[in-house]
């Protein structure tokens, strides 16, 4: 198995979800992993950008209480509504998928 094929499996497995084989699908037509509250397309890189890892360093140092760190990318110019939202994995896993939505809910996101 690739890599990222692995790195596909070990993350469905660790969000409660079912990874979809690549074989047949059509590029677009279906996420990487299927789950019943979210479309997750993954990743794998060898490296992230250093300035995207310094941001949830900030985010994770700031935390007061029992909040959750998140990252959020606007692009210049863009509709804030398509901004994006990067949360660390091992955050969203130590809850229930719906305990977490419910919070991101309470915060108004």
């Amino acid at each position: 198995m690739t890599t990222w094929k692995a790195v596909e499996l070990r993350i469905a497995k660790m969000i409660g979800g079912e990874r979809v084989p690549i074989t047949g699908r059509i590029r677009g037509s279906a996420p990487d992993i299927e789950h019943d509250k979210l479309s997750v397309e993954v990743k794998h890189r060898k490296q992230l950008p250093g300035w995207l890892k310094d941001a949830m360093d900030q985010a994770v140092k700031s935390i007061k209480g029992d909040r959750t760190p998140v990252v959020i990318l606007h692009e210049c110019g863009k509709n804030h509504k398509n901004d994006f939202m990067v949360f660390r994995l091992g955050d969203f896993t130590s809850m229930t998928a719906d305990e977490f939505l419910a919070k991101l809910r309470e915060a108004g996101m």
